[in-house]
């Protein structure tokens, strides 16, 4: 389906690898249709706790990442599985999780 400005705001829309890659937000990445961030923490607890912050702030938003636990590391990818892509919900899951550090970006690892 071709997006047409005119047709208004759709936050189910598949975004364009350009559209991800301009809109990201700090410290995430775009690859492959999925939008994607590592994080890493001192101790395997504080990215367990950070997952769980992160699981409820999901559920919350009722848009849900994959969450990847790699002892002191965690990886959160956005993907809305019934479009195939990245969508608005996405970025705005990104940046609700961007929101839940207060905007840190340091120590992230890229892909």
């Amino acid at each position: 389906m071709t997006y047409d400005p005119r047709m208004g705001y759709d936050p189910a829309r598949k975004l364009t690898d350009g559209d991800v890659q301009e809109r990201k937000p700090e410290g995430w990445w775009g690859d492959d249709g999925k939008l994607f961030r590592e994080f890493k923490f001192g101790s395997y607890q504080e990215g367990v706790d950070f997952a769980v912050r992160v699981a409820a702030l999901a559920e919350a938003r009722d848009h849900h990442p994959d969450i990847h636990i790699y002892y002191r590391r965690v990886r959160l990818n956005f993907f809305t599985h019934s479009v195939g892509g990245v969508t608005d919900l996405d970025l705005e899951g990104a940046q609700a999780v961007n929101a839940l550090l207060g905007g840190q970006s340091g120590g992230d690892a890229q892909p």
